[in-house]
């Protein structure tokens, strides 16, 4: 011990180590050891720890919301990223702490110690999984804390009856499955779910996580089950929906009543409204798809089946108007109540100046009478014209056209040409009943579409 060491080791050798204690370091270990050895000498984890089995052994739930993982409606499951503490007291893990040279916990694997069976009731996953295993932490007066986390899937009853602006009620509820109220007496250690570590969803908003505490009796046990029950408040964040399926959806229906506005002769009346359709089956079947499968349609999905309901009956309309325009020379002439009301009333207040009679014409009022000259009807006969020149023109026995046939001939040409004016005039006069009609439909679905998107945002707020 006295000699020293040569130079070559003295330069290279270590510092000399700091003095500790034998009761901080290698004490700790040695008795943390015999500890353990100790408490599970004769310990078994299968039996309730409590003195007396007559006796409920009071256990301590709390759950930290972590993350909303994902929230599937159709399937109507919930997976969630929970923390639950479990707190008890095991009597038969106790010890002096100053006999263990002031150890008052120890950390320990969790299957060491008894556990309580606490389940989540409403677990939707296949492999029905518990929590991790995880240590726990036993102190010196017997009291286990227990902390593991769980991915959980639980069953969630969705009302998409307001979607996209719907909000759910999620229930997390815990309980014993084997041990009764008389064995395990459950309880909750805060009056809601701790989300102070949530981690913020891009779909959800987290209202709240209220905790209550339920004492149920089953119908194959006479025992009361307490359990804890944790509601979920959500609410769905509708930004993206709006963007992605409601705005379309109220563009598209603005373009409907546009085609009331399309010339007759364009031929593109009836293409515009089928497109219209498809494009909202289209937007129609995209909600369906996520949506479950029941009696409760969502609002967006009201919003749709009005919208294409509208579409349909603009598009039948419009094939009407299109026929009523394109009355071909045999059509009969407007009736008196028509006119007075369509192209006198209606067409001032829907503000069609233009008559659709050629330019050359001179217009004439809705209500004026035609006369005597143009009141040959398409199936007038030469003689009747030839009646109407008799009585308009000049005398027989006055008239220089002596030749019989060429007269005959030109009575016959003039009636052709009132007939064709006729004719003339009443196709014009239907054309413009149709537009009349174009115009006031267009204005009436265009008010439907603006009323409809108000009361779906109203019943929305």
């Amino acid at each position: 011990r006295g000699l020293a060491a040569p130079p070559a080791l003295a330069a290279t050798a270590p510092p000399a180590p700091v003095w500790v204690p034998a009761g901080c370091r290698g004490a700790q270990g040695r008795f943390a050891y015999k500890l353990l050895h100790d408490l599970f000498a004769n310990y078994s984890s299968a039996l309730r720890p409590v003195e007396d089995t007559d006796r409920a052994l009071n256990v301590t739930l709390q759950v930290t919301l972590s993350q909303i993982i994902d929230m599937d409606e159709r399937n109507q499951v919930l997976t969630s990223y929970l923390w639950v503490r479990q707190a008890w007291l095991d009597a038969h893990l106790t010890w002096d702490k100053d006999a263990y040279d002031g150890i008052d916990s120890i950390r320990i694997p969790s299957s060491y110690v008894w556990r309580p069976d606490i389940i989540l009731y409403n677990n939707a996953d296949d492999r029905f999984g518990g929590s991790m295993e995880t240590n726990v932490v036993l102190r010196s007066d017997g009291h286990i804390v227990w902390d593991s986390p769980a991915i959980t899937r639980s069953s969630c009853k969705v009302d998409v009856s307001y979607f996209p602006f719907d909000g759910q009620r999620c229930h997390l509820t815990f309980g014993s499955w084997t041990y009764n109220g008389n064995q395990i007496d459950l309880h909750n250690r805060l009056d809601a779910g701790d989300l102070t570590d949530f981690v913020e969803n891009v779909e959800w908003e987290v209202l709240g996580m209220p905790a209550t505490r339920n004492v149920v009796t089953y119908g194959c046990c006479s025992e009361p089950y307490p359990d804890i029950t944790y509601t979920l408040l959500l609410r769905r964040r509708a930004s993206f929906y709006i963007f992605n399926l409601l705005l379309p959806c109220v563009m598209v229906s603005f373009l409907a009543p546009l085609g009331f506005y399309l010339p007759a002769d364009s031929g593109e009346k009836v293409s515009l409204g089928v497109t219209v359709l498809l494009a909202l089956t289209v937007f129609q079947l995209l909600v369906a798809e996520s949506m479950p499968p029941s009696e409760s349609v969502p609002l967006i999905g009201k919003y749709y089946i009005a919208t294409m309901t509208m579409i349909t009956a603009s598009t039948a309309l419009t094939i009407f108007i299109m026929n009523v325009h394109h009355c071909g020379p045999g059509a009969r002439p407007v009736p008196p109540w028509a006119r007075r009301l369509i192209l006198h009333h209606m067409a001032r207040l829907c503000c069609v100046y233009e008559v659709g009679e050629s330019c050359k014409s001179p217009q004439r009022a809705p209500g004026r009478r035609v006369g005597r000259g143009d009141a040959g009807a398409p199936g007038e006969s030469p003689g009747e014209g030839e009646v109407g020149a008799e009585a308009g023109g000049c005398p027989w026995d006055h008239c220089l056209c002596h030749h019989d046939g060429l007269l005959r001939n030109v009575i016959y040409i003039a009636g052709c040409f009132r007939r064709h004016r006729a004719a003339q005039r009443w196709t014009g006069e239907w054309k413009k009943v149709a537009k009349v009609m174009d115009r006031f439909l267009m204005w009436v679905f265009f008010l439907m579409v603006f009323l409809m998107s108000v009361l779906v945002l109203a019943k929305a707020a």
